[in-house]
């Protein structure tokens, strides 16, 4: 599974405006700046972010950009799927939609199984708990092993 640009760059516009949400508005061009998003871009995923329920936009000279809900009720997986769509896909199709024959039926229950970890870690990490640095523990747990941080 690969992180997109896309992805990585939504999650950390929405982490920053987590961490200000008591500052009121933030706009594009901070949040850029603070995290090196090219602006353009983020203009972009903010706009995705809008559509999806995640942001809120406000115009104006004290207008930018807030979480449309509480830290608390928005999770990665849920920004990821703003910009990116389905969180894991195989040929760009959901795992639920494949069929495989023969000697490569076994990778069908493979993909689900890989789809509803990346889902568990992803839909239990809150921008709450990113913003208080604090990883629920089985995501700390997994991070913590060994090879976690070694590249085979």
């Amino acid at each position: 599974m690969r992180i997109s640009a896309r992805a990585d760059y939504a999650v950390r516009a929405v982490l920053e405006l987590a961490v200000r949400q008591t500052n009121g508005p933030v706009k594009a061009e901070e949040i850029a700046a603070v995290q090196g998003i090219p602006h353009k871009f983020l203009e972009g995923i903010l706009g995705d972010l809008r559509r999806a329920g995640i942001v809120d936009s406000r115009r104006g000279g004290g207008g930018g950009y807030r979480l449309a809900r509480d830290a608390a009720d928005i999770t990665v997986a849920d920004v990821i799927r703003a910009v990116d769509g389905p969180i894991v896909s195989v040929r760009g199709e959901r795992p639920t939609g494949l069929a495989y024959t023969g000697t490569a039926q076994p990778l069908l229950p493979l993909w689900i199984a890989l789809r509803a970890n990346v889902r568990r870690i992803l839909e239990g990490v809150t921008l709450a708990d990113l913003a208080a640095d604090s990883l629920p523990e089985p995501v700390r747990a997994l991070a913590a092993e060994p090879g976690a941080w070694e590249n085979p």
